[in-house]
């Protein structure tokens, strides 16, 4: 079992939600985060008065799946999120050790 994170562009959640939805995964987790990489973050001009804002609005899914539906997921995600622009974000892959649905004992990928 692997675990995915994505960090996306939030215009770009639902284009990426659906498209996972076609290829059969079933739960995933949504957060609103904030952060910057290369993009670096941009200066705004507010009441006549400049700031940098450095940390930039971001949508982080996270998605547990088998090892056998891991390349699909990640290529699924790219092909969505992508704009062409700075920004569009990252995908990462660790392994999960265990996975234990609460309600039923269930583990491994039966709890998923």
């Amino acid at each position: 079992m692997r675990k995915i994170e994505a960090i996306i562009k939030p215009f770009k959640l639902d284009e990426v939600k659906e498209a996972l939805n076609e290829i059969g995964v079933q739960g995933l987790t949504v957060s609103e985060v904030k952060g910057f990489g290369r993009q670096k973050g941009h200066t705004e001009l507010y009441r006549g008065a400049e700031y940098v804002v450095d940390f930039i609005p971001k949508i982080k899914i996270e998605i547990i799946a088998g090892d056998d539906m891991v390349a699909k997921i990640i290529e699924t995600i790219a092909e969505a999120a992508r704009t062409g622009r700075i920004g569009d974000g990252k995908i990462f892959v660790m392994p999960v050790e265990e996975v234990i649905r609460i309600r039923t004992g269930e583990s491994g990928e039966e709890a998923l």
